[in-house]
C-alpha cells in the first residue's frame, strides 16, 4: 500500500511536470484530480483531510482575477490597446519595447497565463500585417509576462499562493519586487535586440490600418472603474480575497452581456488543478516526503537553486506547495526569494511556464513553429542573468 501511495504522487508529478500522462488524454487538471481521487482511495487521506487541505483563500482570488479579465477581455480593452501600439509605433524596435513594457505591466495587475492567452493571437496578427518575424516579438511576450508578473500578488498563481501562505500584504510585496521585474524587463529587450539584429532597426515601417473591432464603451468605463478600485483596495490592505470576489461579483452585475460569455472565459481547468494540487501535497506531508527536500534547504542559496529546478520538473505551481512547508513563517525575505525564483525560472524552457506553452500552441496553430531550442538559446541566458540579480537584489 504504501508503494503504491509513493507511486501515485511519483506519476502525478511527473505529469504535472509534462503536461499529459503517454497513452492517455489527461491534461494538468485532471492529472491532480485522478491523482487526489487515488490518494483518497487508498487511505492516505480522508474526504474531510483533503477539503481542508483546500486553500480556498487562493481559489477565491484566482476566480476573482479571472472574472475581471474576461470582462476587460469582452469590453474591448486589449484591442484597444494593440490599436494603440500599431497606430503611435513605428519602428519594429519601438514595437519590441512597447509590447515588453505592456504586456510586463499588464501581467504585474492580472494573471499572467490570462495576458498570454489574450495577446499571442494579437501579436501574431500585428506581425503579419507589418511583415515582422514573428518569434522574436512571441519570445518577448512570453519572456515579459512571466518578468513582469514577479511584480506583484497578482500576477501569477504562484505569487497567489506564496501571498496567502505568508501574510505579506500587496503593497510590501510590490516595493519588494516591481524594481526587480522592470530590471528584467530592460535586460530582456537588450538580450533581444542582440539575437535578433531584424529588431533593431528605428527606421519607420510601412503604416497600416488595424483590424476592425467592436468596443463596448459602458462595459470597458465599468470594468477600468472596478479594475482601479480593486488595485486601490490592494493598496490600502484590504484581503486580497476579499476585495476581488467583490470586483467580481460587481462586474457579474449587468444588463449587456450574458454571464455565459464570461464564466466561459474562467479557466475552470485552473482551479481544478489547484484543488487536486493541495491535495496531493497534503499527501505529501503525510507520507513525510518533505524531510527529503529539507536536507537540501537550509540557506537562501540552495532555496534558489532547488525552486528553479523543481520549477522546470513539476512546474511552479506545485515546486511553490512543496517547497513552502520548509520556509519559516515571518521570513519575509526567504518567501520573496521564493515567489522570484519560481517566476523567473518559468523563463528557463519552454516547459517552465504555462504561459511559454500558450504562446507555442497558439503559434502552431497559425502555421509557425517556436522549438524548444530556440526558446532555450533566448530563456537560458535570461534566466540565469534574473535569477542571480534576485538573489543579490534580495539579499
Amino acid at each position: 500500500m504504501v508503494i503504491l501511495r509513493y507511486l501515485v504522487i511519483l506519476v502525478s508529478y511527473v505529469g504535472l511536470g509534462l503536461g499529459y500522462l503517454p497513452g492517455l488524454r489527461m491534461n494538468r487538471a485532471t492529472i491532480a484530480l485522478v491523482g487526489a481521487a487515488l490518494l483518497i482511495a487508498l487511505g492516505l487521506l480522508d474526504l474531510s483531510t483533503a477539503w481542508r487541505a483546500i486553500d480556498y483563500k487562493t481559489l477565491i482570488f484566482l476566480f476573482g482575477m479571472m472574472i475581471i479579465s474576461a470582462n476587460l477581455t469582452a469590453s474591448g480593452f486589449f484591442r484597444l490597446a494593440v490599436d494603440y501600439t500599431i497606430r503611435n509605433i513605428h519602428s519594429p524596435l519601438g514595437l519590441l519595447i512597447v509590447l515588453t513594457f505592456g504586456s510586463g505591466i499588464l501581467s504585474a495587475l492580472f494573471l499572467n497565463d490570462t495576458i498570454a492567452l489574450i495577446l499571442t493571437p494579437l501579436v501574431i496578427s500585428v506581425t503579419q500585417l507589418l511583415n515582422l518575424n514573428s518569434i522574436p516579438y512571441l519570445l518577448a511576450l512570453a519572456g515579459a509576462t512571466n518578468l513582469g508578473s514577479v511584480a506583484t500578488l497578482s500576477g501569477n498563481p504562484q505569487n497567489i499562493l506564496i501571498g496567502s501562505f505568508s501574510g505579506i500584504s500587496y503593497l510590501d510585496f510590490a516595493k519588494a519586487l516591481t524594481p526587480l521585474a522592470l530590471i528584467g524587463l530592460v535586460i530582456q529587450v537588450a538580450w533581444l535586440w542582440w539575437l535578433y539584429p531584424e529588431v533593431r532597426s528605428l527606421h519607420p515601417y510601412l503604416k497600416v490600418e488595424p483590424p476592425h473591432y467592436r468596443i463596448f464603451k459602458p462595459l470597458l468605463i465599468k470594468s477600468l472603474l472596478i479594475t482601479a478600485g480593486l488595485l486601490v483596495a490592494f493598496l490600502i490592505g484590504i484581503p486580497t480575497a476579499e476585495a476581488t470576489l467583490i470586483a467580481a461579483g460587481l462586474l457579474l452585475i449587468t444588463r449587456r452581456i450574458k454571464p455565459e460569455r464570461i464564466l466561459k472565459k474562467v479557466d475552470w481547468d485552473l482551479l481544478v488543478m489547484f484543488c487536486g494540487l493541495f491535495i496531493l501535497t497534503e499527501g505529501v506531508l503525510k507520507l513525510g516526503s518533505l524531510q527529503w527536500f529539507s536536507g537540501f534547504v537550509h540557506d537562501p542559496l540552495s532555496i534558489l537553486g532547488v525552486t528553479v529546478l523543481l520549477s522546470n520538473l513539476v512546474s511552479n505551481v506545485p515546486a511553490v506547495l512543496l517547497l513552502h512547508h520548509l520556509i519559516p513563517h515571518p521570513d519575509t525575505q526567504t518567501w520573496l526569494l521564493l515567489a522570484a525564483a519560481s517566476t523567473l525560472a518559468g523563463n528557463l524552457t519552454l516547459l517552465g511556464s504555462v504561459a511559454n506553452l500558450i504562446v507555442a500552441e497558439a503559434v502552431a496553430k497559425e502555421g509557425y513553429r517556436l522549438t524548444f531550442r530556440e526558446h532555450l538559446r533566448f530563456g537560458l541566458p535570461l534566466t540565469i542573468v534574473t535569477v542571480v540579480l534576485s538573489y543579490f537584489w534580495i539579499y
